[in-house]
Order: C-alpha cells, then structure tokens, then sequence
C-alpha cells in the first residue's frame, strides 16, 4: 500500500491518484487495513491498480480499477457507480462484514456483503479481478459484478437457478458511470442469444450462438470465445491467445458495443472491431416473416410465399406488422420445407434445441409438430448434428453472411421440386395443377429461348471493347449452378463503369481488366472482364460462377452477379475499397500502412475462409491458387479470398486428387503438385504457408534473394527458425508495432504448413487453433524448395499478371503421368 496524495497526475482529464514507480508494490490489504483516498493497490504484474478516482470532468469520488501500464488509466471496473463520495475522505477497508466503502462520518455507501473470519484478505489479480479471500477461499469477486467493460476471463450470463444475472451496463455518460439506458444480456429463454436493451427495451439482437460465435458480435481477433448453456446456466465469456496484449470489450453510453486492443506504437486504443450496429439491427425492423436488406429500398420485404400483414402501413415504411403467408399450411404431409442461406437465423425465444440430433432427424421432429415453423443445425462445428425448432412467427431476419442453412416451412404445392408423395386426393389434385403450371412454364421459356436464339443469329458479332446496343438477359450459356445469382445485361455494367472508361480500371490480369463500377442503386461492384486473349478460358469463368455461387463467408469475396452476351463474359464482384493484400505487403511506401495487428488479423480471416472451404462449407473446395494477389481486402481492411477460376470440388470421401494439367501460380506450389500432379487440402495449407511467411517479411518467395545463400524464402526462414532468429524475417516497417512472441507463432507455423511431405502439414482447422492459443508447437519438419536449385524445371510458362501484381505468374503445366 502506497501513499500518493502528492504525486502529479497521470492524466489530465481524468484525476487518478497517480504514484511514482518504486520497486516493491503491494497487491493486498488485510482486515483492519485502510485505503485512503490517495492510496492504491497493484497487481503482482502491475498491470491492473485499484484506488480513488473522479472520471472526466466530474468532482465525484469513486472506487474502481484502471491499468496501470497503460498511461491514459483506462478504468475496466468501478465499486461505488451508484453511490459517488463528494470528497476525498472515504475509506477503503476490510472487516469481517467483507470489503467495505466507508464516507467522512463511517457511513457504509457500498460493500461486498460477504462476512468472514478475522483472515479476510482482499487481493488485486493480475486479471484484474479483485477477489475477497476467506483462508484462501474465493467468496467474492468484481468479475461477478461487471460494469461496461469485459475483460478476458470475465463472463456475462444467467442462472436460472438461482437468478444471478451479470451483463455489461452502459455509463450515463464519460463522466458518470451509474447505470445508462443500455445493457447487453444473455436471453434466459430458448436457444441462447444475446439482447442489447435499452430502457429495458429490446433494441438490438446477436445470435443464437453457433458454436463459435454470436452474429453480430465484434470479432475477437482469433482470441478464444465460450459460451456454456444447460438447464440451469449460460454464461458467455473470452480468453486471449496472447497476454501480453491488452484487449476489452466495452459497452459506450451510446449502446455501441467495441473491441479495443492497445498499440504500444501509438500509446493509444484502437477499434479491432465493433458491433453490427444498422438500421436493419433494431430488433424485429420487419416484423414476423419479414427480412431486412441494409442494402435495399425499402430495407424490408416479404420472405417467398408471403405478404405485407398491413399493405397501407408497409407502403408508408411501417413494417412492424410484419407478414403473413400468401397461402395457409396444410400441417402433416401437406407440407414441405423451403432451405434458405444467407440470412440471420431468426429470433430464438420460442425455440427448443436438440444437441445430438442429425439433420434429417431435425425435420422429422419439425414436421410432426404443426406449431414448428423452421428448423436448422444449432452448431456450425458439427455439420449434420444439433437440431433448432423454432415456434411461431420468424422474427429478426436480416440479410448476412451467415452460410447455415435455414428450413422453412411451407404449404408443398408452393414447392413443387420439394414435395412429398401422398394418397390424399386434395394433395394429388394440388401436384396435377403444380405439374401443369410447370409445364406452361417450360413451354414458355422454351418459346423465348427460341425466339432470343434466332435474334442472335442475326446480330452482327459484338466488336470487342464496343458496347452493343441492345440489351439482352443471359443466354443457353448458364448453368444450373448459377441460377441463383443475377444476370445483368451489358447495358447496365457499360453505364455503371461509364462505359468502361479508363478512369474506372482497377487493374488488369490474364484473364482481362477489372473495372470499379456504380449501380444505379448505389451499389459499388468491381466487374470482372473476361478478355478474348485472356488465360483463364470458357470452363475457368463457369467454374468461378459455379462454385462461388454456393460460397457465403465473410472471408471470402461476395458474387453479385454475371454477365454473358455474345463474346463478352463478365464477372460481378462486391467492390473492395483497398483492393489486393500484394499491393500493400510488397510496397515499400504502402506496408507502413498496415501494422502487426491488422496483418495478425488478417492471418486470421484468410485461415478461417480456408477453414470454410475445406470442411464447413456445403462443398468440399481447393481453391489452388492462393496467393497475396486474390487477397482482397474491404474498407475495414478484413481479408476476402477471391478467384475461383481454378478451384476444384472434392466430395466427401476423397482426401485428394490427379491431374495432368497443373495451374497455380509459381511459388505457391506445393512439391507433390508440381511434380506429380496430385492436389488435396494440404495444397491450400502449403501455399497458406507461403502467404504467412510472405506477410511477415514483406517479400515474395518467388525471386528472393540473399546475399550469403541461394535460398528461397521459405529456406531463409527456415534457416533463421533453426538458429533462433526468426524476427530478423519480419518486415522493418512491422518493428514498431509488432508482438514479437506472435510473429515468431506466426513464423513457426508457416514452416509448418510449407513442410515438404503433405502428410507432416496440419489441416486449416488445426491452423486457426494454432494462431489461438500460445500452446506449445510441434518442431516443423524440413520445407519444401528450400533451395532455388531445388524449385522445378518448368515447362511453358503463359505471362499472366495478375491485378496490382505484375510480376507475378500463373503456371500451366503437363506432366506425363
């Protein structure tokens, strides 16, 4: 315990009792010893320290713990929100009663309640947690009563036992941290989620949890996230994967939920990330069966098969009444369900769970129940198993990135591809009449197809680089794997990039250039231009449509739509405001713009996107030729993986593949493919590899050099890992910034994926975890192409540069097998 009343403050604006460093600190206080105000206590480590303090402009005395290693005195916990000390004469004690807020005249204005033996101890934790110790035993905690902030180890959540409650309650205001309007809580009832509420009002809605994650929620950066739930509790709560970074979640008096990491750089806090926080956030915006599209004017419409409750009120932009179906449920066999992704799952207060269930099993249990509306897998990690029922109106739906897959239930003869046989004479009439309509339907698609085809024929052919003048929708060329994308019309992409002038070129590859573009709606898309002459032929431009089409992570680049009219085939993208990750890691003027953290992040997103495509994903797909160029990056600089053009489906029992016919791009292929021509998961893992030791260093495997050896990149990192030099590959502009223990991890585990037999190489999953966590690692194994010498002789090599990456090579190899 130190005195400090005369110390200078740490900062201004707020008035801490701030103290000089001295060697031995004090992190306990036994009963009868007192805390003046003036006094503090540090954590072992000194990170965390609990005293008096008045936040902001306020005179206000107030009991609370801030970081101390951190020179701004964040504060993260505060005893007294309710009950200020106007003066400096308050008291900090512990007694048998527990810990103990004492004013000027010995009136108690807050305590802990927790009565002891004469052996109270309070104690300040490295954590930040301040625990009241009776004989060594825990009987109370700050982390059971949070504030406004969450910090690592913490947990929000509910008994249903006993009815404790924590949640994160905003401050009135900077100044003032008795309770605000705002409160993040986890629901007691259905499937667990959360509630931002706001006046005891539900204003916004995250979740359900999925396993990993609540939606909506600010991404933690890769720390770990639990969440705990049975009959009795569901508690919610994060760990970061590396303690020698400060991060918190914080609720602002504004209901704006943050993640901040401190910058050592900057000396200052900045937002990793933030809660989705729209218009189409408010809760329930659209009603029963309604769906919100941020994007769309108005932001509200009708799911399939239904209509607006109240068609006055629905035009006048009042969508709370919702909508109701077009055509009411039969219930028993009469129904059949209709499978939709991209969408938040649906409010799940009137919701019953199932965790061992199978799919099929889900929808047994769904259609003898009249009363269940939808049903769906509860868990992303366990495809197949966890059952969700939901009763009653869907409520909270919003357009997302979420790819699980929500079942709907509808009348069947609104679903002739979906029904199910039946004796019954009204259900028979019902597939006669659907069978008819199908069938005029055809006849007439039939007859335009026909008519469209013979317009053709007579068309001059398009000069290419001109704009025809007439606007035609997609042609026989389309695929049933891309129906559910939109066909635009090569009017429409001409005006959007003003005629693909010059001034809208993003950039040119291969397979043609790439042009920024505006929709008439607002919307910003980057158009795809497949070129005459371009490498990437007919079958690449179907493959990317084909498999892009039935992709939906927020790690990988969003297809809006394509474009396909006489000689012309344009793809079109969701426009990425910072373009390729090539063109910031291997600029000497531009690296300085991403630090450590945003680049460890990025690390993070392009592993989960992998993650997706080898084992979350409906489809199993390698994407074959990962590199820095098709990593894009959005306005928030979160990676998108891009260009499908040479990615290859798997099914599920294969675990690799043969080919012929190599493609890729030279320095991201592993040693089996280029050889031998055999492919798998493991392919993505080593060129994921290759990209992680690319991102540190700066530098591209493919044409590096060193003065003193003729090895690649990844043998000069292999090289520095076995002498115990590992950082001396970071990049010069990453030193300021950087957390050395994370980029020698993150080193370590790129050896890791490049290591030369792909038996020795860990799967994507057991990357992310790997980048999670500061477990020990396993020893990596001598790399693949350790030496120049070593990299294959290569056949015909087609120049193909790709967008902002001139130099850079796509490769098409034969080898006789």
């Amino acid at each position: 315990m130190r005195d400090s009343r005369n110390d200078p403050p740490v900062n201004p604006s707020v008035s801490y009792p701030d103290f000089q460093d001295i060697d031995a600190t004090v992190d306990t206080i036994t009963v009868d010893q007192i805390i003046r105000d003036g006094d503090t206590i540090v954590s072992a480590d000194e990170t965390f320290e609990l005293g008096f303090f008045s936040p902001g402009s306020s005179s206000n005395r107030y009991v609370g713990i801030w970081y101390k290693k951190i020179a701004n005195g964040t504060v993260v916990w505060v005893a007294n929100t309710e009950a200020p000390l106007a003066n400096r004469t308050g008291e900090l004690r512990v007694n048998q009663g527990g810990l103990q807020l004492l004013s000027s005249n010995n009136t108690v204005i807050w305590s802990t309640n927790s009565s002891g033996s004469v052996s109270l101890v309070a104690q300040l934790l490295d954590s930040g947690n301040l625990v009241l110790l009776d004989q060594g035993r825990t009987i109370w905690q700050s982390f059971d009563h949070p504030g406004n902030t969450l910090l690592s180890g913490m947990s929000i959540g509910v008994n249903l036992i006993t009815g404790e409650n924590r949640q994160l309650s905003s401050w009135k205001s900077e100044n003032d941290p008795s309770a605000g309007r705002y409160v993040l809580r986890v629901a007691e009832n259905g499937y667990p989620q959360l509630f931002m509420m706001r006046d005891s009002i539900s204003r916004y809605r995250f979740g359900p949890w999925n396993g990993v994650m609540f939606n909506g929620m600010p991404d933690l950066g890769g720390n770990p996230v639990q969440f705990g739930f049975n009959e009795t509790m569901r508690f919610y709560e994060y760990a970061l994967g590396n303690n020698s970074v400060f991060s918190r979640m914080k609720l602002n008096p504004d209901g704006t939920i943050q993640q901040l990491d401190w910058i050592d750089r900057t000396r200052s806090w900045r937002v990793f990330s933030a809660a989705t926080n729209d218009n189409c956030a408010q809760y329930s915006l659209c009603g029963p069966f309604g769906v919100c599209n941020i994007d769309a004017t108005p932001a509200c419409s009708c799911l399939d098969g239904f209509e607006p409750r109240q068609p006055d009120q629905w035009n006048q932009s009042d969508w709370s009444s919702g909508c109701q179906r077009i055509q009411p449920l039969a219930c028993g066999n009469g129904d059949s369900f209709r499978n939709i992704s991209g969408v938040k799952f649906p409010d799940t207060n009137q919701s019953v769970y199932y965790p061992s269930m199978s799919l099929s099993e889900c929808e047994r249990a769904c259609r003898t129940n009249c009363s269940c509306m939808a049903y769906a897998n509860s868990d992303v990690r366990n495809r197949g198993t966890g059952c969700l029922l939901w009763f009653g109106g869907l409520v909270d739906m919003r357009l997302d990135d979420e790819t699980n897959t929500l079942y709907i239930r509808m009348p069947a003869s609104q679903l002739t591809t979906q029904e199910r046989g039946s004796n019954n004479k009204n259900q028979t009439i019902a597939i006669v009449v659907s069978i008819s309509v199908g069938l005029i339907i055809v006849c007439v698609i039939l007859a335009v197809y026909l008519a469209r085809r013979k317009k053709k024929r007579s068309e001059t052919t398009t000069t290419p680089g001109s704009v025809p003048n007439n606007d035609l929708n997609n042609t026989n060329e389309n695929t049933k794997d891309d129906t559910e994308l939109s066909s635009y019309s090569i009017s429409t992409i001409a005006k959007a990039t003003n005629n693909f002038s010059v001034n809208n070129k993003l950039g040119e590859g291969g397979f043609g250039p790439v042009y920024k573009g505006v929709l008439e709606n607002g919307q910003e898309i980057a158009v795809k231009r497949l070129s005459e002459t371009s490498t990437q032929g007919l079958d690449e431009f179907k493959n990317e449509v084909k498999f892009i089409t039935k992709l939906q992570h927020r790690n990988l680049v969003k297809l809006f739509g394509y474009c396909i009219q006489g000689n012309e085939r344009m793809l079109i993208y969701e426009y990425m405001a910072n373009k390729s990750l090539d063109s910031y890691i291997f600029d000497a003027s531009r690296s300085s713009m991403l630090d450590w953290p945003r680049l460890f992040h990025i690390i993070h997103g392009i592993a989960r996107g992998l993650v997706y495509l080898h084992h979350d994903s409906r489809l199993r797909i390698i994407h074959r030729d990962l590199k820095a160029s098709n990593i894009l990056l959005d306005k928030d600089m979160n990676p998108r993986i891009s260009d499908f053009g040479l990615a290859r489906r798997f099914n599920g029992y294969e675990s690799e593949a043969n080919t012929n016919r190599v493609v890729g791009t030279y320095g991201y292929i592993p040693p089996e493919y280029a050889v031998h021509g055999l492919f798998s998961v493991k392919s993505d893992v080593y060129s994921f590899g290759v990209l992680v030791l690319e991102i540190v260093s700066g530098k591209k495997n493919r044409g590096f050099s060193q003065e003193e050896h003729n090895h690649t990149l990844i043998g000069h990192a292999w090289r520095l890992h076995n002498e115990g030099r590992s950082l001396e590959l970071m990049s010069s502009s990453l030193r300021a910034s950087c957390v050395e223990s994370q980029v020698i991890r993150s080193i370590h585990i790129g050896l890791l994926c490049v290591q030369h037999h792909a038996e020795d190489r860990p799967t994507m999953s057991s990357v992310v975890l790997m980048l999670g966590n500061d477990k020990a690692l396993p020893p990596p194994k001598q790399p693949a192409f350790f030496a120049e010498t070593e990299m294959p002789e290569l056949g015909s090599i087609s120049s193909g540069p790709t967008i902002d990456s001139v130099d850079e090579i796509t490769i098409t190899l034969l080898h006789a097998r």
